[in-house]
């Protein structure tokens, strides 16, 4: 009897460190694709002249959630089934200003090397029936342990802040119909979303026109810059801090 507790006791505090391991990686996992959009988003606003990330969002999907998507699903309920059928527990979403600036950024982390892209989905160029817009990334991220390296899936969703406000919007009425939208609020809702898609390509066009200007500003000043050293030194003085950096302007 004695022998049985203790195998218990073993049995359940095993289980313990199974779960607990298995959480940390994916709160690993959205640590390490943080830092590497931080460092893209701190090196546009130090070293560039625009940032094309607005805002960034993460979570882990809740147990709850979990437990509803292995049920939908029909998988196994092991944690190396749930691993490796599950891809989005973690989940990073990139708020952008402009449509390119998703496809900038998108380049820009698929380019990394220890990143393994999976999978894309691009329902930008090919949206939902619903009209629902967003880049979708799943990867591989490594995490680096103290007895091992695990390559652990996280789904990066990228859009603008048109798109995220329609999907924000969308989300809530979606719950609060317990998902049976009725038929004329769908077909607003479509209507609505190629309303977003529509001010995201004005708001591009007249983004670009605005950097053709800054673009034709900047060369008349560099131009007479150019012609008195003193005042380029200057200038370049003016855009350094105390400590080194450069400032945001």
């Amino acid at each position: 009897m004695q022998a049985e507790k203790v195998l218990n006791k073993e049995f359940v505090e095993n289980l313990r460190e199974q779960f607990t391991r298995f959480g940390l990686v994916y709160k690993f996992a959205l640590e390490e694709i943080s830092t590497k959009v931080n460092i893209l988003k701190d090196e546009f606003r130090l070293i560039h002249d625009y940032n094309p990330i607005e805002h960034v969002n993460t979570r882990i999907k809740s147990a709850e959630s979990l437990i509803r998507k292995i049920q939908k699903k029909n998988i196994p309920f092991s944690l190396e089934a749930i691993k490796e059928n599950i891809r989005d527990i973690a989940g990073i979403r990139i708020i952008c200003s402009f449509v390119s600036d998703i496809y900038r950024i998108s380049e820009m982390i698929q380019a990394q090397s220890d990143i393994e892209v999976v999978e894309v989905k691009d329902y930008i160029k090919n949206p939902k029936p619903n009209g629902y817009q967003s880049l979708h990334i799943v990867m591989k991220i490594p995490v680096f342990m103290s007895d091992r390296v695990e390559r652990v899936f996280v789904e990066m969703q990228i859009r603008t802040i048109a798109m995220d406000f329609w999907a924000s919007l969308e989300h809530k009425i979606y719950y609060k119909y317990n998902k049976q939208i009725p038929e004329h609020l769908t077909k607003q809702l479509k209507e609505a979303a190629d309303t977003v898609a529509e001010l995201d390509r004005k708001m591009e066009d007249i983004n670009n026109e605005i950097n053709i200007l800054k673009e034709n500003d900047k060369s008349s000043e560099m131009e007479a810059l150019l012609l008195n050293p003193r005042d380029l030194l200057l200038k370049m003085i003016k855009n350094i801090d105390v400590t080194g950096n450069y400032d945001n302007c």
